[in-house]
């Protein structure tokens, strides 16, 4: 699973075109003519760079394991408050991988192309494995809350897409930026001892939920 090097920055650009449909509806029922004209290009051009339906769906999940692999994860050596950025780093990442990825996507990815759903998988886990051992050193060192650290991730993974959901928030009539600074305060007094709350700078986080309620908006 790879896009050819000599083409790969056109590839590249054209799946960026079509990801925001296929996550929000999923790939199953497209056609590749229908592709084509997310991609906003001929049939022809298309075939030039994607042979058929399952490379096309390759070249997304390629995308979406390399930006997982080039996530920067905090070090287990962290120490002091850089725990408080650190925890911000992640919530950061936890928040874009929710925004980027959809379930309706990865429920499909996994019924029509096991092996690219365990490409995905895989590249999950790495991200996955790493911030538990972050969360275990800050648990060790007396800085987390002795909760058990597979449920953060657990909560991550289920929860934050709930209230990312555009139903949720028209339910609730609250906005994405107003549900996302609510989980961050959330997550912070349910991980740090109360204690050690003087470690995180709440300041540090606004832009980067502005950032995101941004983009998100856009995709309206």
């Amino acid at each position: 699973m790879s896009l050819d090097p000599k083409k790969s920055l056109t590839q590249s650009k054209l799946l960026k075109k079509i990801i925001p449909a296929v996550m929000k509806d999923g790939f199953q029922q497209l056609k590749m003519e229908e592709i084509a004209k997310l991609m906003d290009v001929s049939r022809a051009t298309m075939y030039k760079h994607f042979s058929s339906k399952e490379e096309v769906i390759a070249g997304v999940v390629y995308i979406f394991v390399d930006y997982i692999d080039q996530l920067k994860l905090p070090s287990v050596q962290v120490e002091g408050e850089l725990f408080g950025v650190s925890f911000q780093q992640l919530f950061e990442q936890s928040v874009s991988l929710a925004g980027k990825i959809s379930e309706v996507f990865l429920k499909e990815l996994q019924g029509a192309y096991p092996e690219l759903s365990d490409s995905l998988k895989s590249a999950l886990l790495q991200r996955e494995s790493q911030s538990l051992e972050f969360y275990r050193h800050g648990i060790d060192q007396g800085i987390f809350q002795p909760i058990n650290e597979r449920f953060i991730l657990l909560q991550d993974e289920l929860l934050l897409r709930e209230i990312m959901n555009t139903k949720y928030l028209l339910q609730n009539q609250t906005s994405i930026q107003q549900v996302l600074t609510d989980y961050y305060q959330f997550k912070k007094v349910q991980l740090f001892r109360p204690e050690k709350m003087g470690l995180i700078d709440d300041h540090l986080i606004i832009p980067v939920i502005n950032h995101v309620a941004e983009k998100y908006n856009r995709t309206l």
